[in-house]
């Protein structure tokens, strides 16, 4: 019996990223599948009287975005939280700041992410006292944007515990000034110590909020992300009950790999947990390691000192990183580790020669190393002979990063997110958002990795553009490179027949129009597993 379509787009510029049917004008979907692509003749005719149709009127098709380094289970918990991403300067955050404290009510605590300091005018990083004259009466804590520094104010302090007595926790930096007393500035693991005595929200909260996100998402074009964990695991095994709900219930409309802290590597192991383990929907990630912290807090751990601090922070020792890896490598767990410093990135990539060097693995899906936000050429050389490797890199954390980046590592910034020598060295490169370290958005990523500059537009000439992406590499590697790394790859990444129907329409060409607007690109249409989930 002849299969009849449920949606026919037509008339449409359809660029499938696939290499063996590169185009298409229309095509034809039935359940959750594609059923077939080609010209409007051919798929028109295969129409039935309840076949919705819709007029594409040339605007660009594409397969639906996989982010692959996402904390969205984090971005959920703060759906609420203030957003500082688009802040302008310390005064704007300080008003912010004095606003939410106000319609928040005394004593409730007042939260919020994304801070960039070194964008703003004063480049200044808030202190206890900053946040005590806008915000009295409230328990303050706000996290900059690449979530390895949080700021708290003396009522924050005070309810966490945090004095001059209060010692470093592990992996964590307590700043204090020359009388011993604390900033308020919190690094790498001490904001736990605030995450700690916050109020939790109720489990029907939380799963509101995961769906409420869900829904961004698929406004953005994402129809698929990797969960990824915060260093210390404290969210790991909630994450995962939470995403189980979901998809128990019948509510999960995206696909998700749940990534694990590195601290239940035992655990995962005693359970026969594998990577890849799961359903078309739902699916046990990576086991999820830090080696370092982040260039932001000058905790990324470097060969050469920065500019105006030290060598950074190695975290857990690459030693410990390695038996665990070893141990998950043989188990068929794959391994994701956390390098921001060349330093960082040194010790991993060797780390990974040694892994593979031993021979057999029980991993059908590859390792990853995450961010390599700055690496040595000869390292990249290094990392070019292994063969179960791949590299998630964060284009969006670029266009924050350039001011950062000059203040403290000046011409050394020019090893900083190498995204064209990465991907020469053959590895595969999959791009992502880092959200909520960086905007969620993949056509702002896929900008940032084609141009090099701020969402501003500047610099003028980009940020050392030999580093560059192609539109279509970019686009690669937020479609068919993510899938084909996850072990997905036959059915997800590319609008192929039988694959399947996640795919979005934009508002404009990306591939045609001036670098400098893709950011401003919108999703008219998100189709996923052949449902219509976002429509303009």
């Amino acid at each position: 019996m002849k299969t009849v379509p449920d949606i026919i787009l037509y008339n449409g510029n359809i660029k499938t990223q696939d290499n063996c049917f590169p185009m298409a004008q229309a095509l034809a979907i039935s359940g959750n599948q594609i059923l077939s692509l080609g010209s409007d003749r051919e798929i028109l005719n295969l129409a039935s009287k309840n076949t919705d149709v819709i007029d594409l009127d040339k605007r660009l098709v594409l397969p639906g975005f996989i982010d692959t380094h996402f904390h969205f289970y984090e971005w959920a918990l703060n759906y609420d939280s203030i957003d500082f991403s688009r802040v302008c300067s310390f005064k704007e955050m300080e008003e912010i700041v004095s606003k939410k404290a106000s319609v928040s009510g005394k004593g409730n605590w007042v939260l919020g992410q994304g801070f960039n300091e070194s964008d703003w005018p004063e480049n200044k990083i808030p202190d206890r006292y900053d946040l005590d004259r806008v915000a009295p009466n409230n328990p303050v804590c706000i996290w900059r944007c690449d979530l390895h520094l949080a700021v708290a104010n003396s009522l924050g302090l005070r309810l966490a515990g945090i004095s001059s007595e209060t010692s470093d926790p592990k992996d964590g930096v307590i700043v204090k000034d020359a009388s011993g007393n604390p900033t308020g500035v919190l690094k790498e693991l001490a904001p736990n110590l605030i995450r700690n005595v916050l109020p939790e929200l109720s489990q029907a909260a939380v799963l509101e909020n995961m769906q409420k996100a869900v829904r961004d998402a698929h406004a953005l074009g994402l129809t698929s992300i990797h969960d990824i964990r915060l260093m210390g695991g404290l969210d790991g095994a909630d994450a995962l009950k939470a995403w189980q709900h979901l998809r128990q219930e019948d509510k999960l409309y995206i696909r998700c790999h749940v990534a694990l802290p590195g601290e239940m590597t035992d655990q995962a192991i005693d359970l026969g947990l594998c990577t890849g383990f799961g359903d078309n929907f739902l699916k046990i990630g990576y086991l999820k390691f830090f080696s370092d912290g982040g260039m932001g807090a000058r905790t990324g751990w470097m060969t050469e000192k920065y500019l105006d601090a030290g060598y950074g922070i190695p975290l857990t020792p690459v030693k410990d990183i390695e038996k665990a890896a070893l141990k998950a490598d043989q188990a068929g767990l794959s391994v994701m580790v956390h390098a921001i410093g060349d330093r960082a990135n040194k010790e991993i990539i060797g780390m990974f020669q040694r892994i593979e060097n031993m021979g057999s693995t029980r991993c059908i899906i590859p390792h990853r190393i995450e961010h390599v936000q700055m690496v040595l050429p000869e390292d990249l050389e290094k990392l070019s002979t292994l063969k179960n490797i791949a590299v998630s890199c964060q284009p969006n954390n670029l266009s924050l990063d350039i001011s950062m980046i000059d203040t403290c590592a000046g011409s050394r910034g020019k090893y900083a997110y190498n995204l064209k020598s990465i991907l020469e060295t053959g590895v595969p490169l999959m791009l992502s958002s880092d959200a909520p370290v960086a905007d969620p958005n993949p056509l702002a990523g896929i900008y940032s990795a084609v141009t090099r500059k701020r969402m501003n537009h500047t610099p003028k000439k980009g940020w050392y553009m030999e580093q560059a992406l192609s539109v279509e590499e970019a686009v690669k590697g937020y479609t068919i490179t993510p899938a084909m790394t996850s072990g997905i790859g036959n059915r997800l990444g590319s609008l192929s027949k039988g694959k399947f129907a996640d795919m979005i329409v934009l508002d404009r060409d990306i591939f045609k129009i001036d670098p400098d607007q893709i950011a401003d690109a919108k999703v008219d249409l998100t189709i996923f597993d052949g449902m219509i989930v976002h429509e303009k």
